[in-house]
């Protein structure tokens, strides 16, 4: 697993951190709390110290399960459209290295997680720096069947491209809440933000193209 080894978060990282946001900035995010999650959040914690010089650059980077953690421009685009409000209740698919997981609780957002890779789900849940965020809730899981005991939640997030907009996350999803993630095939998918309204209805609009993992149907021991 790519993980630092450091719990240090030094001048040079912070520096660095500030010209990544100005990147995002300039490509269009706008949210000033979603800026300021990921200034709290030190990106190289997240990344084998071997690798800390790509920490804060703009771009995906491979960990374990032949999993990625997402590039910060993706990170700060879903959650943005996500317009978290503190004591949000997410469901998230997909925790991966856990970056997104606790840019969402830096926000106060109250999150349930679920990853399907055994080996990502038992070594997040022994990384220091969680640890932070109690309010984050672990599961190992198929991300395709939700969680539904704990429905129904505010927001819901998908961290994985789908072929198809997963029906039991649509149901999980209460009136008034907003899902995001990316549906289409392997090669490509388009960011979708579904709008679940109060009488049941459901709305869509797309917001480009983009390229994820694909998500899998059940768990990988």
């Amino acid at each position: 697993m790519l993980q630092s080894k450091t719990q240090t978060d030094e001048f040079k990282h912070k520096t660095q951190r500030k010209k990544l946001l100005d990147q995002l900035k300039e490509k269009g995010i706008t949210d000033q709390r979603v800026l300021d999650a990921l200034d709290k959040i030190p990106r190289h914690f997240f990344l084998d110290t071997a690798f800390e010089h790509y920490a804060y650059e703009d771009q995906a980077f491979s960990i374990a399960a032949g999993q990625t953690i997402s590039q910060p421009y993706t990170v700060a685009f879903q959650t943005e459209l996500l317009d978290i409000k503190k004591f949000d209740k997410v469901l998230e698919i997909g925790t991966g290295s856990a970056f997104q997981s606790c840019v969402l609780a830096e926000m106060g957002a109250k999150v349930f997680t679920i990853e399907r890779q055994r080996k990502l789900y038992d070594f997040i849940n022994n990384f220091f720096f969680i640890k932070k965020y109690p309010s984050i809730r672990r599961h190992l899981g198929d991300g395709y069947n939700g969680l539904a005991t704990f429905a129904p939640f505010d927001k819901v997030l998908v961290t994985a491209g789908v072929p198809f907009i997963p029906p039991k996350l649509i149901e999980q999803l209460k009136p008034g809440g907003i899902a995001v993630m990316p549906v289409g095939d392997d090669n490509h998918q388009i960011m979708y933000r579904i709008r679940k309204e109060i009488d049941g209805s459901i709305t869509q609009e797309s917001f480009g193209n983009f390229m994820f993992v694909p998500m899998l149907i059940g768990i990988n021991d």
